[in-house]
């Protein structure tokens, strides 16, 4: 199938990370956060990856002409903001195949099991099918209410507490079929708010609830999230994992760490403490230092006794 992943943001969340630093090409222990993201579909169901984006794409193509992918990724270059909606539209010339299209959004790092959203598709003969995702306070996102058979009814946009009929969200990943993106405007639109409520009211849209593990690394926290759900997953392919840490190839460590990863070739000096924490290729953290919740930048160096919490130090930064 055609995947197509909504990667359009500027990640400002995440700055200055993303200062100089395309968000999907992020890493995320020694993958890319768009490969992490893409990793929820068994490859052999993928022909060709559409990266919609709006920002970095020098560098993004960069990328994809050096990487070695097991699919082919072309990118969909957005020149102004065109919302869920009109990216996926500006997206279709660069679809290839005659199947459904999968639509995944570029943060979500997550255990959704794309093959059984693909045959919950094919058996209920949907025109669209979400994966969701049950959460205990519903209030701030969008849900949805699934009956007996499979299918989705009726939306509800951030009930007040107690309003609620369901506590099932749409995870970001999404099977639609291609007279459906036909019918696209091209203009900035929303595919949840102003596509998928008439898909349910026409009881053509299924959903299937997946469980395990589901974090949108779109913020500092979340993205240190899916790093040790990564970790706790064995999702990484080289370095390896100490307790609840991950330490990248040619990393040294002679301080104490927990709930990290520590990035290939970077530096933890001695009584050095860290604690959920993610720390980029060739950083240096000097002896003594202390941080918690932190990011720390590629090549970037913390003096010895530094005092950190809940900060991003960008790439070849320096802190005192």
């Amino acid at each position: 199938m055609d995947v197509i992943v909504l990667a359009g943001g500027f990640g400002t969340r995440l700055r200055p990370w993303t200062d100089s630093r395309a968000k999907p090409l992020l890493p995320l222990l020694d993958k890319t956060l768009l490969e992490r993201v893409l990793e929820a579909v068994p490859a052999d169901m993928i022909d060709r990856v559409v990266v919609a984006a709006g920002y970095g794409i020098e560098e993004m193509e960069a990328y994809f002409t050096g990487a070695s992918l097991p699919y082919e990724a072309v990118l969909s270059v957005e020149e102004e903001a065109l919302g869920t909606g009109g990216a996926v539209a500006l997206a279709r010339p660069h679809l290839t195949g005659d199947g459904p299209v999968l639509v995944l959004n570029g943060d979500l790092v997550s255990s959704v099991d794309v093959a059984a959203l693909a045959a919950h598709h094919d058996a209920t003969g949907a025109t669209a099918t979400l994966s969701l995702w049950e959460v205990e306070d519903p209030s701030r996102f969008g849900v949805c209410e699934l009956d007996d058979a499979g299918f989705i009814r009726r939306f509800q946009e951030k009930p007040e507490p107690g309003t609620e009929f369901s506590n099932l969200i749409n995870a970001g990943c999404y099977l639609i079929e291609r007279d459906v993106l036909s019918g696209l405007a091209s203009e900035p639109h929303s595919m949840e708010r102003e596509v998928f409520p008439g898909i349910a009211e026409a009881g053509e849209m299924a959903g299937l609830v997946f469980t395990g593990y589901f974090v949108d690394a779109g913020t500092p926290d979340s993205f240190i999230e899916a790093a040790q759900v990564c970790i706790a997953n064995g999702r990484y392919g080289s370095g390896q994992v100490t307790d609840d840490s991950w330490l990248g190839d040619g990393s040294h460590c002679e301080g104490a760490v927990s709930g990290s990863a520590i990035g290939a070739a970077s530096n933890v000096g001695a009584d050095a403490s860290l604690t959920d924490c993610v720390v980029l290729d060739g950083a240096n953290i000097g002896a003594g230092a202390t941080l918690h919740r932190c990011l720390v930048g590629e090549g970037a160096d913390v003096a010895a006794g530094a005092e950190l919490s809940d900060t991003i130090v960008g790439h070849h930064a320096h802190v005192e």
